[in-house]
């Protein structure tokens, strides 16, 4: 049977090194490339077509979230494993809702980082323990509808009228992701557009 392929992403030198070393000493495993941002990420993706991407979420110059957005539209058939230290709603809504197909924390043990690429090639979601009973909890108790810290942020600065761009730059994130927040904003809040989710906010002593 071929080996599964991958393309390992994250800013770190270390980890990214740390993982190509783990999957060499493997068999069934072959690194095709590393990358450093999610730019970096997409290109290779696009280029090599790996089995499976490693992608971290939070790098400068291009993070996980977008990079998986690039890669699900232009219909890559890589499968997209998300390896972070990050496990807040914040964090994982939007990676799973961008294509990822599985999410995992970096304090995985060996072994189920091995079952979960192996999984991750066959089209199979993974997710980490914690993670999946938060999303089932979350599932059956749709009444959670507090926004994050991050969204919060994203409403503030539209109430005073700050532009998607605008806010992209003061929050160091792309365009998409603001439009992913505010989607987000408009589903707890019940509101359809940016006026009603200022007003429902202030109504809800959400903003000072």
């Amino acid at each position: 049977m071929a080996d599964i392929t991958l393309l390992i992403v994250d800013d770190h030198p270390v980890v990214r090194d740390g993982l190509r070393g783990m999957f060499a000493a493997t068999t069934g495993f072959t690194v095709l490339a590393e990358a450093a941002d999610g730019r970096e990420a997409v290109a290779l993706a696009d280029r090599l077509r790996p089995d499976v991407v490693l992608m971290d979420l939070r790098m400068p110059g291009g993070g996980g979230v977008e990079a998986i957005t690039e890669l699900t539209r232009r219909g890559l058939p890589c499968k997209v494993l998300v390896l972070t230290t990050y496990d807040t709603d914040a964090d994982t809504i939007p990676a799973i809702e961008a294509g990822a197909t599985g999410y995992l924390l970096k304090d995985a043990p060996r072994d189920e980082l091995f079952t979960a690429v192996r999984a991750a090639a066959e089209g199979r979601t993974v997710l980490s323990p914690a993670i999946a009973s938060r999303l089932v909890s979350r599932v059956r108790d749709p009444r959670d509808r507090s926004l994050t810290a991050r969204e919060l942020e994203v409403l503030r600065l539209v109430a005073r009228g700050t532009s998607n761009p605008e806010i992209a730059t003061e929050l160091f994130i792309s365009e998409a992701t603001v439009k992913t927040h505010l989607t987000h904003i408009y589903a707890k809040l019940g509101v359809k557009d940016r006026a009603a989710a200022v007003a429902t906010a202030y109504d809800r002593h959400l903003l000072p």
